[in-house]
């Protein structure tokens, strides 16, 4: 093989590597809660660069005897996912990794809530990891990692930044370029940063005025309307539940104000990064579902965040739905639902055994129904609707806009199957623009369903 042949050979290879990593890293999810559907994720910190939405949280594994303890919260590495829309979700793959991190224990299977911010042309990603030695403190350390572009590749650093020992690290960089560290041992800390974004230029100090009984960590601040708002969770019972302190300084002293969202019972952490894009806030955080047995697998959620005239956050509800268009041409999990009605419909896992397959809608009743909101259906006239489908008894569905008693965009014949069956129905009418979808039960049934879509 001559030269120039050698060179295209290594030219296609790298070409159909680059196509492999493509199609690898495809969008993953679409505009619901959880919206990182093909891994368990939890403690997103959420960034807007340039014109996306970045989220760097925790990746949370289960622990077999020899890697981690079982039982526990186990992390050995960290993704980013960054999205346009917030709707569509792309997954750059790992970007540090805990055998990568020189002053780390390559098994310690202890890599918890990190932060990622911009400066001076580098994107700097700070992360706690368990020390491998004394020689960097006792327990955790936080390391910093940089980057030409905000989905890496990342460098860490050699050693990890001084003085600072404990979990959950936060950036934020304050309207006169200062910027600021958090963490949490026990209690929050907060120090000055200096211009290299990598050793502190003050003294850690403790943020007073905070709860003092139960656990409280995850700091996460931000600044709105000369406001800074210190996020933070916080275990006023049995699980943690987000809560938020305001202040005129960055450092404090701060005033306990409120509740962003109240604890779950089933779920004894939750995490929360707050941003603003395109003119809407948002909450990121996470909850366990997934896993709903065991609440060390974790998955990551957004819901639309709101603010009172006195600058008071308003609480978030958290939803299936979460935020975002869908394109009706998509597929639609109308189990992330937005309402549904009291009997009827129930919502349960495809498959047990493989839970990351989703869930399913299951009709039982005449009349049940459940609600999708804010599915674009486009300008152009969409002809047929799929439902993806599975009935013993056979079936009749109804697609309707608006409302329940809404116009009939298409009714459904399920046939008698025990296997799941993809249908295609004739439109009657199409609507275009953006409407709340609802699916509806007619008949004395029981049909089950996993998405629909148009075509």
């Amino acid at each position: 093989m001559n030269y120039q042949n050698e060179f295209n050979m290594k030219k296609y290879k790298s070409c159909f590597i680059v196509i492999v990593l493509a199609f690898a890293f495809v969008n993953i999810a679409k505009a619901q809660n959880p919206f990182i559907t093909n891994q368990f994720s939890a403690d997103p910190s959420a960034r807007v660069f340039g014109d996306k939405v970045y989220v760097y949280p925790s990746h949370d594994i289960l622990a077999t005897p020899g890697h981690g303890r079982v039982g526990w919260f186990c992390m050995k590495d960290y993704h980013v996912f960054s999205s346009p829309n917030l709707t569509d979700w792309k997954d750059h793959g790992v970007i540090v990794s805990q055998d990568k991190v020189p002053w780390g224990n390559p098994t310690g299977y202890s890599m918890w809530a990190p932060d990622c911010i911009f400066r001076n042309g580098k994107y700097y990603f700070y992360f706690p990891d368990a020390v491998k030695d004394t020689s960097y403190g006792r327990g955790f350390a936080v390391g910093v990692a940089v980057a030409d572009e905000p989905s890496g590749p990342f460098k860490v650093q050699p050693t990890p930044i001084k003085n600072v020992h404990g979990i959950d690290p936060n950036v934020f960089i304050d309207k006169d370029g200062q910027a600021y560290l958090y963490w949490a041992e026990g209690n929050i800390y907060g120090a000055k940063l200096k211009k290299n974004m990598m050793e502190l230029a003050s003294a850690p100090k403790i943020l007073e005025d905070l709860p003092t009984k139960g656990l409280k960590e995850g700091p996460y601040l931000f600044e709105r309307n000369g406001i800074y708002y210190l996020t933070y969770p916080h275990v006023a019972n049995k699980t943690e539940r987000l809560e938020y302190a305001i202040s005129n300084n960055p450092l404090g002293p701060f005033k306990v104000t409120g509740v962003i969202m109240d604890a779950s019972p089933d779920c004894w952490t939750n995490h929360q990064s707050i941003i603003e894009f395109k003119n809407q806030w948002y909450l990121f955080y996470h909850h366990d579902d997934f896993s709903p047995d065991f609440d060390k697998a974790r998955s990551i959620r957004i819901d639309s965040l709101f603010f009172n005239k006195d600058g008071t956050i308003k609480k978030v509800i958290p939803t299936f739905r979460g935020v975002g268009l869908t394109k009706a041409t998509q597929k639609i999990q109308i189990d992330r639902y937005t309402d549904k009605s009291n009997e009827g419909a129930s919502i349960n896992f495809i498959d047990t055994a493989n839970k990351f397959q989703g869930w399913k809608t299951v009709f039982n009743q005449p009349n049940a129904w459940i609600q999708y909101n804010s599915v674009d259906f486009g300008k152009k006239p969409l002809k047929n609707v799929i439902v993806r489908a599975l009935s013993e008894t056979g079936g009749t569905l109804q697609v309707r806009i608006s409302s329940s008693n809404g116009p009939i965009v298409a009714e459904i014949k399920i046939p008698k199957s025990k296997n799941w069956k993809d249908i295609k129905t004739a439109v009657v009418k199409f609507d275009p623009g953006i409407h709340n979808l609802f699916v509806l039960l007619k008949d004395n049934s029981n049909v089950e369903v996993d998405w629909i879509s148009f075509d």
